[in-house]
């Protein structure tokens, strides 16, 4: 067999060039950790009140949007939430945690979905399924401090493992 020599040098030049293409595309492929962070998103944005959040989950992000922020402020407000599930959700809870200074100085947990109970829309949908949500939600909240906030949201499945997470920062003057 016998090999001729090119433009690029000789076979092994080539070869080496090719294998070298080739773990580079398995390091893109195989290492989603050397991408870029999910960017911030803005919820509402108004002259007091502003609302961004990022998502926590290395693998996905969502969207989520409300109308305005001084909304927020009254009893029942209308929000619009979209992802496709990585995970089923036979069991699914919430953990919420207010972040000040680096410091969780409040916790909220729920329980969503029980196997036998559909609360919600999602309750029992699978992975691969895209949800969506349009309606209406209800806070309780009246009021907000002027200052700046952190609140890490997190809703996991029966298994614990992470169906959405999210990092919000609330930012009242």
């Amino acid at each position: 067999m016998t090999r001729e020599r090119n433009n690029y040098g000789d076979y092994h030049t080539i070869t080496t060039m090719k294998m070298l293409n080739a773990a580079i595309l398995i390091l893109v492929l195989f290492y989603p950790s050397l991408s870029t962070a999910w960017p911030t998103h803005t919820v509402c944005k108004e002259k007091n009140l502003e609302i961004y959040y990022k998502s926590c989950d290395p693998v996905q992000d969502f969207a989520l949007s409300i109308d305005g922020c001084s909304k927020i402020l009254t009893n029942t407000f209308d929000i619009r939430a979209a992802m496709i599930l990585r995970r089923n959700i036979k069991e699914l809870s919430l953990n919420v945690n207010l972040i000040i200074n680096g410091k969780s100085i409040l916790a909220y947990s729920q329980k969503l979905c029980e196997p036998n109970d559909r609360r919600f829309i999602f309750c029992g949908k699978r992975k691969g399924e895209h949800i969506y949500y349009e309606g209406p939600v209800t806070l309780g909240i009246h009021e907000i401090p002027q200052g700046e906030y952190k609140v890490s949201v997190k809703l996991y499945n029966g298994d614990h493992l992470t169906v959405a997470c999210a990092d919000f920062t609330i930012k009242n003057k």
